[in-house]
């Protein structure tokens, strides 16, 4: 091949260009070399950080310590404010809870069940009861002084329910949220054979760290607490019920939980940043929360 000039390159010349070539890959090499080396160190070294990780002792995970009773964690236990003994009631309670409710932290049945004999408050957990395979409850059902606590056009006021016996009487209530009962009552032919009976009361809920969808909707515990009240003729049943609540849900705001406004209250105080749906009848159901319209 020819230089710019037209002429052969020297022999000088080309012994130069393979010196320097020859040079230029053993700088390459050594610096292959330099670098491999390094990595391996790098290796080793990250392998002995390991190997001391390694020897770090493990902490096994201890669950909080609970309270037999109340169910909470021993350090925010909530039995000085349950009755020293269980309450001495007749009427007897059948909670019907959703497996949802089960997990939830602070749920009020545990404190319900902890201010009544175990004989008068009995748990139920899950979505669907046949009669084949809770055959007492379908006897429970069956019973004429047995009624279900659920609201609807054809319940009627429980102060004005009239008893044909004086056997004690069984009260049904659904725990879960409202669309969680209103799928246990509907999807279960044995809770339409009862009484279906209502609370007719200005209450509004202290269960405030939850949300509930109108002013006048009660947790759990409280509606129990009104029934019992009224069952057994004795508003001191709805005091001590009431009590365990209230200093749950003061415990829960002095450590950083905020209020829950009902979503009636959130609507008609243009308050509800949740995004409006697009279902028709759930759309509905707002627009009469904010009309005062009875659901």
């Amino acid at each position: 091949m020819l230089g710019r000039s037209g002429r052969n390159p020297s022999p000088v010349m080309e012994g130069e260009t393979s010196r320097a070539a020859g040079g230029r890959d053993g700088l390459l090499r050594m610096a292959d070399h330099a670098i491999s080396g390094n990595e391996a160190a790098i290796a080793e070294g990250d392998e002995d950080d390991c190997q001391g990780l390694w020897k770090l002792p493990v902490e096994a995970s201890v669950r909080r310590r609970e309270c037999d009773r109340c169910g909470r964690p021993q350090k925010v236990c909530l039995c000085p404010f349950l009755p020293v003994n269980p309450l001495k009631v007749s009427t007897c309670l059948y909670i019907i809870q959703h497996p949802a409710e089960e997990s939830r932290v602070l749920r009020t049945v545990p404190l319900l069940a902890a201010c009544l004999p175990e004989e008068k408050c009995k748990v139920l957990i899950g979505r669907r009861f046949s009669e084949d395979k809770y055959p007492e409850l379908a006897y429970v059902c069956r019973n004429p002084n047995t009624l279900i606590l659920y609201p609807g056009a054809g319940a009627a006021n429980l102060e004005e329910v009239e008893f044909s016996s004086a056997s004690p009487c069984v009260i049904i209530i659904i725990d879960g949220t409202w669309s969680q009962a209103k799928d246990i009552f509907f999807k279960n032919s044995l809770f339409r054979i009862p009484k279906q009976v209502q609370l007719r009361t200005s209450l509004s809920s202290q269960y405030v760290i939850r949300t509930q969808p109108t002013n006048t909707c009660l947790s759990t515990l409280e509606c129990a607490a009104v029934a019992l009240a009224i069952m057994e003729k004795n508003d001191y049943i709805k005091e001590t019920l009431l009590r365990p609540l209230q200093a749950l849900c003061s415990f829960q705001l002095q450590h950083g939980a905020q209020i829950h406004h009902s979503k009636e209250y959130l609507l008609k105080n243009g308050l509800y940043d949740k995004p409006m749906p697009k279902n028709k009848r759930k759309l509905r159901r707002m627009e009469l929360l904010v009309n005062n319209v009875k659901i």
